[in-house]
């Protein structure tokens, strides 16, 4: 799909002010996702901003806090810090420390792609205890089975919800959100705004330090670790976005590896080949382990993984996965290049429970091609 950007008459922040005022307006119940990462925390001070210059009611607004267990020690402190001051101003705040299904990205390695936070059979290796005030059960929850994203548009059925997403952070967000947008509609079927939908990397930067907001130390031990901006990204442990970093960060919070891997025993070996095809990644660490290594056929390799799907896929989910990969195999060999079912092999391989991978190279595989046909024909 075609995506067009229009250039505003007002900057970023402003725009997301009147959004967030509209969504007060219509005088519903607001619930705001709240983190404590670097997106939420601009939200909620745009949002703790309104209400000081009373623009909005905090009695309307609901602040939610899914804790997922394996967290940062500075993410937790500055939930908590956040959760005082919504308190203070009259607002509500729900941290919900419940048994939802969560992505484990190290579970790969032992056929399993879930997760249960603050699973109950677990409890003497928790990576932490849930704080006094949580809440940890909830009626409308179904326990074990939903993820949060399942359970949180229930209680949240009778209002709005806002939530800090970008589309500057994926090719999918930005797809995602230009449907949503198509037509002047501004919200999801789940009755969800995105007030700094439009915001780049360096806009979330710059608004922290001009509003002065302090930031989880997390952040700055991934730069100091050598992260760069695009990469400045945190949230539970075995996510795919903070898993790389675990063994690098555990210099600055000393214990917390042995947490971790009691927690979860693949997560050491996962962290050790994390630049290998095992887990697909494009990194400068991965191209010289592997230099003056023969470039293999993945081709082949495909065609061998797919030859075997109830062997090579044992459950009902990666046979789903690798069926959806197969058939965009098959509708594009004939043009595929090793380049091409490298990103396949390696997608398939490493797990894509949520397929984001795949529609990632469905538009760029696709979109290559196109733009190739297009230059031929001279257009």
């Amino acid at each position: 799909m075609a995506i067009k950007r229009c250039p505003a008459s007002i900057d970023v922040v402003e725009a997301a002010k009147i959004r967030i005022r509209n969504v007060f307006r219509n005088g519903l119940p607001v619930y705001m996702s709240f983190s404590g990462g670097k997106d939420s925390l601009c939200l909620a001070q745009l949002v703790m901003s309104l209400i000081q210059a009373g623009e909005i009611n905090q009695k309307q607004l609901t602040v939610q806090f899914i804790d997922e267990e394996a967290i940062f020690p500075c993410m937790d402190e500055k939930v908590r810090e956040w959760r005082k001051k919504f308190l203070l101003i009259g607002a509500k705040f729900e941290w919900f420390c419940l048994e939802v299904k969560h992505y484990n990205c190290f579970n790969e390695l032992s056929n399993d792609e879930t997760f249960i936070c603050w699973d109950r059979y677990k409890k003497d290796v928790w990576v932490r205890h849930p704080p006094a005030f949580a809440i940890c059960t909830h009626p409308l929850l179904k326990s074990r089975a939903d993820a949060y994203q399942d359970f949180l548009p229930r209680i949240c059925s009778d209002g709005v919800t806002i939530t800090g997403i970008r589309a500057a952070e994926s090719v999918q967000r930005l797809q995602n959100i230009a449907v949503i947008s198509r037509g002047g509609n501004k919200m999801t079927k789940r009755k969800q705004i995105f007030p700094i939908y439009d915001w780049k990397d360096n806009d979330v930067w710059k608004y922290l330090y001009m509003e002065r907001v302090d930031i989880p130390e997390v952040y700055l031990y991934l730069w100091q670790c050598g992260a760069n901006r695009r990469q400045l990204r945190v949230s539970q442990f075995f996510s795919i976005d903070t898993a790389k970093s675990l063994v690098k960060l555990n210099e600055y919070y000393p214990d917390l590896m042995e947490r971790i891997v009691k927690r979860e025993p693949n997560a050491y070996l996962a962290s050790l080949y994390w630049d290998s095809e095992m887990f697909g990644r494009s990194t400068v660490a991965r191209k010289q382990n592997e230099h003056g290594l023969q470039e293999k056929d993945y081709k082949a390799a495909l065609l061998e993984l797919f030859s075997d799907m109830n062997g090579n896929f044992p459950t009902k989910h990666k046979r789903y996965v690798a069926d959806r990969y197969r058939n965009f195999f098959l509708g594009i060999s004939a043009i595929a290049d090793n380049k091409d079912c490298k990103a396949l092999y390696e997608g398939i391989i490493s797990g894509d429970p949520k397929l984001r991978s795949f529609r990632a190279m469905y538009q760029r595989i696709y979109g290559k091609y196109i733009t190739k046909a297009k230059r031929k024909e001279g257009l």
